[in-house]
């Protein structure tokens, strides 16, 4: 993908905003516009905004047409964690090891009983 010159970026942000954008009213496409609207202002670096209408494109997207519910997570510091994780080489490092010594202490507590 070419590189976006600060220029282009702001002309993309100046295009995205029209009468479509604020309005109430929710269209089919009305999500993906405030998505692509949302993506532009987070590349210009304008963080606040972008999280703004990243909710604004959620609120929109009825249907899940667009990641804009796990941007927002992101820009929100959530963070998800798989808790069905099996591999022992897919979690986070010591997660392992502390699992396998609970493990070994509810043996031996089973052993005294």
């Amino acid at each position: 993908m070419p590189a976006v010159t600060w220029g282009q970026l702001d002309a993309a942000i100046v295009t995205l905003q029209s009468s479509e954008l604020a309005s109430s009213s929710v269209q089919p496409w009305t999500a993906r516009l405030r998505y692509a609207y949302a993506d532009a202002l987070l590349a210009a670096g304008r963080e606040g905004e972008a999280r703004d209408w990243f909710a604004k494109a959620v609120e929109a997207d009825r249907d899940g047409s667009t990641d804009a519910s796990d941007r927002l997570a992101e820009l929100d510091g959530v963070e998800f964690v798989d808790a069905l994780v099996e591999d022992e080489d897919e979690v986070a490092p010591g997660t392992a090891r502390r699992r396998r010594d609970e493990q070994d202490e509810q043996t031996r507590d089973d052993d005294k009983d």
